[in-house]
């Protein structure tokens, strides 16, 4: 069952779950504000989906100790819904947002991953350490001194913290950064920018509300294409997130029950008056080097969140932004595949393309989804070239000169179909020609029309032919597509007339 977890993902690290889940809490606030700003909605709309996405996914995701809430990638998409057509809009759009991740769960669309090649997730993670970094710069942009020398102190809080004898294991070293900075900022007076200065905090708890639209076939073309696309970015965001924390757990998740799970919460947010989120993956690299591991760590960050925000809105309003800063350009640093540089030289020259390529098009765009698009499409392409160059063939002939036997090695398919027929004389064309196809395999309708112009041509020059050695897969397709055997289909393969 989707509600059921084990313990271990509950109670099997409690310490480091609190206290990361407490660090991803305080970094999540000026986030949620940041991306209700982009979707031009009220600042309590992108906190109140984080609270109840994090809560939500706790229960019923399918990767532990990984935080989802409201996303840059997702308000994105809003910005011209609320704009045109107002909140109660937004609200149906998150819930049928929700309805259509819940059944790519059930048509198992998450094994979708494995399509993905390592260097797109390479490039994604690239592009998106780089997008982190960069939504920082105006944060330290035209500000005085003391900004930089409070991200400067809290990178040092950060990274060096750790080092200290017992108690630097214990306590995340980015809590201890924003707790210090905050008592820093406040003790001295400072004049820089805090929390507070990104929006006005909600001072009431979220309730359930049914969208205030007409349940008619027009509303539902007006949100249907808003969701499809919310849908496809948050699933897209949601499992490639997944597959970093992943690796960065060494542990394993499921991307089918991730699906349901987002669209869970993505429905009770719409009820509660909040905007359509997927997972962050700035904010799950926070909650894993924090110490954050299982659900107990998304649970608590999602209720610290809204406890800070309506109770305790007077003292996080005062975390100064540079404190947050810090954190983001340590979580960008960690996120970056600093190897992938070294790799340029040892990887094959296509792989370095497609990295670069989906690392350019997500940082250009803004866009994660179009960069794991171009990626794949990329991937995809260069893997159908290299199949296609292992196809080759031998051929022999018996001792009387009068078959030639043909031995095919390799895969038949669309971006072969062409060579495989090349691979035959059509000139000197023997009494009987045996095309032997058990080393070889056929994909595709192109790789059967293949077969069927070689064999017709053959026989039109006379030769008797005889096709053997095929795989069950390759007898299956060519004998429900093939035509050879049908003497009619000779004029109009070959243009005869």
């Amino acid at each position: 069952m989707i509600f059921l977890s084990k313990k271990k993902d509950w109670l099997g690290n409690i310490r480091g779950d609190i206290l990361s889940g407490l660090v991803v809490a305080l970094a999540l606030i000026p986030e949620a504000i940041a991306f209700s700003i982009i979707a031009g909605v009220d600042p309590k709309i992108g906190l109140y989906a984080s609270f109840s996405i994090a809560v939500t996914i706790a229960i019923v995701g399918g990767r532990p100790g990984m935080i989802s809430a409201a996303t840059g990638a997702m308000a994105l998409l809003m910005v011209t819904l609320v704009k045109d057509y107002g909140l109660e809009y937004l609200f149906a759009t998150t819930i049928l947002t929700g309805v259509l991740q819940i059944i790519a769960g059930y048509l198992k669309l998450g094994s979708l991953m494995s399509f993905v090649s390592k260097s797109v997730v390479t490039g994604f993670v690239n592009a998106l350490a780089i997008l982190i970094f960069m939504a920082q710069l105006p944060e330290l942009t035209n500000v005085s001194w003391q900004v930089y020398a409070m991200t400067a102190s809290g990178l040092g809080i950060i990274y060096l913290f750790p080092y200290l004898p017992k108690i630097g294991k214990i306590i995340p070293s980015p809590l201890v950064c924003i707790l210090v900075l905050t008592g820093i900022s406040n003790y001295l007076g400072l004049d820089i920018r805090t929390v507070g200065d990104m929006g006005k905090l909600p001072d009431a708890l979220p309730i359930f509300l049914v969208p205030n639209i007409p349940f008619t076939l027009d509303t539902l073309l007006i949100i249907f294409p808003y969701a499809a696309g919310l849908t496809i970015v948050g699933l897209l965001e949601t499992l490639m997130t997944a597959t970093i924390v992943d690796d960065m757990t060494e542990t394993t998740s499921d991307g089918n029950r991730e699906c349901k799970g987002q669209g869970i919460a993505n429905i009770v947010t719409g009820f509660l008056g909040g905007m359509a989120g997927c997972a962050m993956i700035g904010q799950s690299v926070i909650n894993v080097k924090s110490g954050g591991r299982g659900r107990l760590s998304t649970l608590f960050a999602g209720v610290m969140l809204l406890i800070m925000v309506v109770f305790l809105s007077e003292w996080i309003s005062k975390i100064p932004m540079a404190a947050l800063v810090a954190v983001m350009i340590m979580v960008s640093i960690g996120t970056f595949n600093w190897s992938s540089f070294k790799n340029l030289k040892v990887y094959p020259v296509s792989t370095n393309i497609v990295m670069i390529t989906t690392v350019v098009v997500v940082v250009w765009t803004h866009n994660l989804a179009y960069g794991v698009f171009a990626g794949v499409l990329l991937a995809s392409l260069f893997f159908a070239n290299k199949i296609s160059h292992f196809m080759y063939v031998t051929t022999e002939k018996d001792e009387s000169n009068e078959t030639l036997k043909y031995v095919i090695h390799g895969q038949v398919f669309f971006n072969s179909s062409d060579k495989f027929i090349a691979m035959f004389d059509y000139n000197n064309v023997p009494k009987n020609v045996l095309i032997d196809l058990e080393m070889a395999h056929f994909w595709d309708i192109s790789a059967v029309a293949a077969l069927d112009k070689v064999v017709l041509k053959l026989r039109k020059e006379g030769a008797k032919v005889e096709i053997k050695g095929l795989n069950q897969a390759s007898q299956t397709i060519i004998d429900r597509f093939g035509v050879h055997d049908n003497p009619e289909e000779i004029d109009r393969i070959l243009g005869g007339h």
